[in-house]
């Protein structure tokens, strides 16, 4: 069945159930490279992921790539094309080209997927510093027509801290430290009971800067003779980084009029990534001494719970582990780190669970 039939069915099945009208609960998570939507359906929940971008057709307009959902609560996450316009590179539309993107995106994502304008919906909001940015979002989704009912912007964070801390919202009601470690920064910030505290952002320890890496690191370790895109890069990462056990692997590309070069990758992707733990240490270590600063009891509080980590980087094996050890080297104290089931989808996740109860308290 397809999508656009699978949308009018759940249309159908719900007007003639004869039931009194609530309105869809949706968690939303706009990535700057994935979009992850969890949605009401029917007596259900479904789950998509997909590439936060509109792929190029013939006609020069964008069109929205497959999305990852699959039946029997399947989740798989597509590699993004290689035509295609992301419009959320920095977390928001920052111009108004993106922001025409964002918009058609969104509708067409409500469209493929029969999101109903009657709606609940719980947008996780990265923290960007980017008021044209953020007002090109607030315009884009409310030219969509969705959250009628009610639309709350939430802390990515706190909205990602919200799975692996309970099967409710209890995130809500404790102290903790979350950090978030995305494509395009590093964010970390304290919660005391729903209320966020002293929020901290760096590109200096960042996904994208990761890619980068790999890049000139797999120059390098050819000697120069293979050259590949952040894009490949960032495959390479997805595909084959592994803290708890690396295998070398090989690779061809195309290398204009010398044909096709054939290389093996042994040190270009590790090695990037060690440095990214590195900086990332350094970066929460400058962190954590600002809120004993700050917030001395919050700190106090946050030290004995557990570290919550998400992000698209917290779904590389043995990360969140190897970030654990280092950061409690580096602050001389024990340190407990807990990562979502599925960083990728988390935040998605956390923003619907309270979009059900805000919907369910209105």
């Amino acid at each position: 069945m397809t999508n656009d039939a699978a949308a009018a069915n759940r249309a159908g099945a719900t007007r003639e159930s004869g039931e009194r009208d609530v309105p869809t609960a949706i968690g939303v998570k706009f990535g700057s490279s994935r979009t992850a939507l969890v949605f009401d359906d029917c007596d259900a929940e479904t789950t998509v992921c997909l590439p936060s971008c509109l792929a190029d057709d013939d006609d020069g307009d964008g069109a929205l790539i497959g999305d990852g959902s699959g039946p029997n609560g399947e989740r798989p996450v597509g590699r993004s094309p290689e035509r295609g316009e992301f419009m959320l590179r920095s977390g928001v539309p920052a111009t108004a080209r993106d922001a025409e993107l964002f918009e058609r995106f969104v509708r067409e994502l409500c469209e493929r997927h029969g999101l109903p304008a009657e709606s609940a919906v719980v947008y996780a909001m990265p923290t960007v510093d980017d008021r044209v940015g953020l007002a090109n979002f607030g315009t884009a989704v409310g030219e969509c027509g969705l959250g009628a009912a009610l639309t709350r912007g939430v802390p990515e964070s706190l909205c990602a801290s919200i799975p692996p801390l309970g099967d409710g919202i209890e995130a809500v009601d404790e102290v903790f430290v979350a950090v978030n470690l995305g494509a395009t920064n590093l964010e970390a910030c304290a919660y005391r009971h729903g209320t966020r505290l002293l929020p901290f952002v760096s590109a200096d320890a960042s996904g994208d800067r990761v890619d980068r890496r790999i890049a000139e690191a797999v120059e390098t370790e050819t000697d120069g003779r293979v050259t590949i895109d952040p894009a490949t890069a960032r495959e390479y990462k997805e595909d084959h980084a592994d803290f708890d056990g690396f295998e070398p692997f090989a690779d061809a590309v195309e290398q204009g009029s010398e044909g096709t070069r054939e290389f093996t990758v042994e040190r270009g992707v590790m090695e990037p990534l060690d440095d990214y733990l590195d900086d990332a240490v350094a970066e929460l270590g400058d962190f954590f001494s600002r809120l004993a600063s700050s917030h001395m009891k919050t700190y106090q509080l946050a030290r004995a719970r557990p570290l919550v980590v998400s992000g698209g980087m917290a779904c590389i094996p043995g990360l969140v582990e190897a970030l654990e050890a280092r950061l409690a080297a580096e602050l001389d104290r024990p340190v407990e780190m807990v990562a979502p089931d599925d960083p990728t989808t988390a935040a998605a996740e956390g923003a619907h669970r309270l979009a059900v109860r805000l919907r369910d308290a209105a």
